[in-house]
């Protein structure tokens, strides 16, 4: 198994902050040794903030429900529940936030959740599907600059509402970045100068073998930028 921990280390470096990159995985039952979520979160999203701040655990399919958007991009959300979801969209269409024809473009999971194990990355006991993280733009420039050099970038533009359809999305076709939504921004307290970057599992060490070479380019272009500013720059 690549060595997460090592990989977690690489993220942290080129997105600064204390939040924890989290790895998600979806299974068909859960992994030996990792807690059961205990309580409630009003949205997917909200897991997202538990595991970046340094707990593991999984959680079922109805821990999901709480939000039906989270739980139709996580398909985890039964046919019954299924009129919450069209309330949800109709109070978000009547507000002017959506279109309804919009709906049919939101990325979702092919296959039924069943179990959703969530770590911070250095601590996955399993191979993660997906891997988020939050940084600020021109942190969060680097990695997906890295992907880009790894191959491992999709060509989807940056992503919008809802936030939790990235990882979906980059699952399918590859690293995403995503402005995020107000609801997750909410239940997450990203910061509003923050972006989020999904990277595919199978792509880490790939993309993080590209980190360093990403790194050490950008340093050299600022301060080439710089020189070029000062030079060429005339005021008339």
């Amino acid at each position: 198994m690549p060595d997460y921990q090592a990989i977690e280390k690489k993220l942290v470096e080129a997105l600064g902050g204390e939040r924890r990159p989290v790895a998600i995985t979806f299974t068909e039952t859960p992994p030996q040794g990792v807690e059961k979520f205990a309580g409630a979160e009003p949205a997917a999203c909200g897991f997202w903030r538990i595991a970046g701040g340094g707990r593991s655990f999984h959680a079922s399919a109805a821990d999901h429900l709480n939000c039906p958007i989270g739980a139709y991009t996580h398909n985890a959300l039964p046919a019954e529940r299924m009129p919450e979801l069209e309330q949800a969209l109709t109070l978000m269409s009547g507000l002017g936030y959506i279109r309804m024809e919009e709906v049919p473009g939101v990325f979702h999971m092919p296959n039924a959740a069943k179990t959703v194990v969530y770590t911070p990355l250095g601590e996955t006991p399993v191979a993660p599907d997906a891997v988020l993280a939050a940084g600020r733009p021109g942190r969060v420039m680097l990695l997906a600059e890295a992907a880009a050099r790894a191959g491992a970038m999709s060509g989807l533009p940056l992503l919008g509402r809802p936030t939790c359809m990235a990882i979906p999305a980059a699952i399918a076709g590859g690293a995403v970045t995503s402005s995020g939504c107000i609801g997750n921004r909410v239940y997450t307290g990203i910061g509003d100068d923050e972006l989020y970057v999904v990277l595919r599992g199978s792509d880490l060490e790939k993309i993080a073998a590209e980190l360093d070479t990403i790194l050490s380019a950008n340093r050299t272009l600022e301060q080439y930028h710089a020189d070029r500013k000062q030079t060429l720059t005339v005021i008339a």
